[in-house]
């Protein structure tokens, strides 16, 4: 089945979806933007090399990488990105398995599992698109 085929209520829960995945990475880009100088040193702190460009880069498909997913333009591409992103940004801050006090280590696997869980979501994203309700959807009429 392609979005061409789905109804519009699957259409409306496509582009739903797409608001709540797209709109968790608009406002945390969005705030790593405004404040680049003490997310650089989160990056610092936690030994990411070349931490200034990674961080910029992050910060920026973060940010764009979201709004387009808000949008629904270059859906697919923007998924794929962020899910990119999502895994490295996963394995930098949510390593669970190095934290011995059992809460701080529940807490960590909780935030792993759910970004696990995100990532789902945005592959269901790149195997359907964004739907009619969409950028993507409008340029295609």
């Amino acid at each position: 089945m392609t979005t061409a085929n789905f109804s519009p209520w699957q259409n409306f829960l496509l582009l739903f979806g797409r608001v709540l995945l797209g709109s968790i990475y608009v406002q945390s880009g969005f705030g790593k933007l405004m404040g680049m100088d003490a997310f650089i040193a989160s990056l610092v702190t936690r030994h990411v090399p070349y931490a200034l460009p990674l961080g910029w880069l992050g910060a920026l498909v973060e940010f764009f990488g979201g709004l387009a997913l808000v949008l629904g333009g270059w859906t697919r591409c923007a998924a794929l990105a962020v899910i990119a992103f999502t895994v490295v940004a996963t394995l930098i801050s949510h390593r669970y398995w190095e934290i011995a006090e059992a809460a701080a280590r529940r807490a960590q696997q909780a935030n792993f599992m759910k970004n696990v869980a995100i990532i789902g979501g945005l592959m269901l994203l790149v195997v359907t698109g964004a739907g009619r309700f969409s950028l993507d959807g409008w340029r295609k009429r």
